[in-house]
């Protein structure tokens, strides 16, 4: 498969957002570095001065594998809307070769721990503790790897939270699906994932399959027959905002509900979206993400 790298600049500070909204609209990787770091004949993309202090970062370069037929504008512009940017940010695209990048980037990916009886596993390592509830999950062109600090966070409070063998779950904006499948090994009676990229539910759909659980992925323009007891939601800040009348009626009377993809000055805002429904609270945090859980009235 051909590929194009975007290579974008931004403020450091919106730079962990906006490449998470990459992932979110079909990019199949995104890195993050200083604009100004590497050897001293590299220079940046654009002629923009970095103007922080030695340490410190006050502009990120982020580069962003996308299909080759992809039209990178359009992933551009959704990708900043997500991450509140507003209009889309410089960019340049440089042509990547014919190579198989999953192949190329496995060593790049390991099991992660998530807690003590929780495991993510890439199909081409063996378990590191065979006991453990370990999910099957390769990277691929749906977030959610286990690697990132919002889908960790969710796996952390599915753990705390699924603690009845009747518990439904919804996975809103399930990208790999890996928060439903957790759910199902976890013990819970059901659970769907919705999307809105048919891409991200059909890689969901295969996931549950090889990791044989029976987990169901459907795309948001399918209706919920009823609520669920835990809704979980690791989408970004802006979306969850939008969100929250949809979520609301997603969750039963007395149902939980768990939000990420919110960075730290965000979460007073997405708390307030919600406290028409929920009583909301901070559940935990981790490296300036946080995740923030509700108890539906």
């Amino acid at each position: 498969m051909a590929w194009r790298a975007l290579v974008i600049e931004v403020d450091a500070a919106a730079a962990d957002a906006l490449s998470d909204a990459l992932l979110a609209h079909g990019a199949a990787s995104a890195t993050v570095e200083d604009a100004l770091a590497g050897t001293p004949d590299e220079q940046p993309v654009f002629d923009e001065p970095n103007a922080g202090s030695a340490g410190a970062w006050a502009r990120a370069r982020i580069r962003a594998l996308v299909a080759a037929d992809a039209d990178v504008d359009e992933v551009l512009a959704a990708a900043a809307s997500d991450a509140g940017l507003g209009a889309a940010p410089r960019f340049a695209v440089e042509e990547v070769g014919d190579t198989d990048w999953v192949r190329a980037s496995q060593a790049q990916f390991a099991p992660i721990r998530i807690s003590e009886r929780l495991w993510i596993v890439p199909s081409w390592h063996a378990a590191p503790d065979p006991g453990a509830l370990n999910i099957r999950l390769d990277p691929g062109l749906a977030f959610g790897t286990g690697s990132h600090p919002t889908t960790r966070l969710c796996l952390r409070w599915l753990e705390q939270h699924v603690v009845r063998p009747d518990s439904s779950v919804l996975d809103y904006g399930c990208g790999s699906g890996i928060l439903a499948i957790a759910a199902l090994k976890l013990g819970a009676r059901a659970a769907v994932g919705v999307d809105v990229d048919p891409a991200a539910v059909a890689t969901a759909r295969e996931n549950a399959a090889r990791n044989e659980v029976a987990a169901r992925f459907v795309g948001s323009d399918v209706a919920l027959a009823h609520p669920a007891d835990l809704v979980v939601a690791n989408i970004l800040a802006n979306p969850l905002i939008v969100l929250a009348p949809v979520l609301a009626a997603h969750c039963r009377p007395g149902g939980r509900i768990a939000l990420a993809g919110i960075l730290a000055p965000q979460a007073d805002a997405v708390a307030a979206a919600y406290a028409q429904w929920f009583a909301m609270a901070h559940f935990a945090a981790d490296d300036g993400w946080v995740c923030l859980e509700g108890v539906r009235r």
